[in-house]
């Protein structure tokens, strides 16, 4: 079966990035696997302080990531999804070809503040380390 990696930051332009897999998956007659990248867990916090950002942490990505699963449970396309911890680069490019995925969809600019002028950080690190084709949706 064929495999779409679905990269995701939350951003208003996600669901552009969603409904372009969903397009894709279609046409491919692939699964979706649907990635979100949460912030680093605290690492210099003590207990029981640590804990609680973590929890703030997780049910903020379960805000995030709640309306896109249900989206693709709508669709009826087969998805699994993994909630990472950033670096989202690094995550995005070690599952695609773990999973051996056949495209990476992803948006040209997210979140961060780090972007750069013609395209995101972490998509622009995306195509350099892919192992796979990447699909950028403007």
């Amino acid at each position: 079966m064929k495999k779409i990696l679905l990269a995701v930051d939350g951003s208003d332009h996600s669901a552009k990035v969603l409904e372009t897999a969903i397009e894709y998956a279609r046409l491919m007659g692939a699964m979706i696997l649907f990635v979100y990248c949460h912030e680093k867990f605290p690492a210099i916090l003590g207990e029981p302080y640590r804990n609680r950002e973590i929890v703030k942490i997780l049910d903020e990505s379960e805000k995030v990531v709640t309306p896109f699963l249900q989206r693709l449970a709508v669709e009826n396309i087969p998805f699994e999804d993994r909630i990472m911890e950033e670096p989202a680069a690094k995550r995005i490019t070690d599952i695609a070809e773990i999973e051996k995925c056949d495209l990476i969809v992803m948006g040209s600019r997210g979140l961060s503040n780090l972007a750069s002028l013609v395209v995101g950080s972490v998509t622009h690190r995306v195509l350099q380390t892919a192992p796979c084709s990447v699909l950028v949706v403007r």
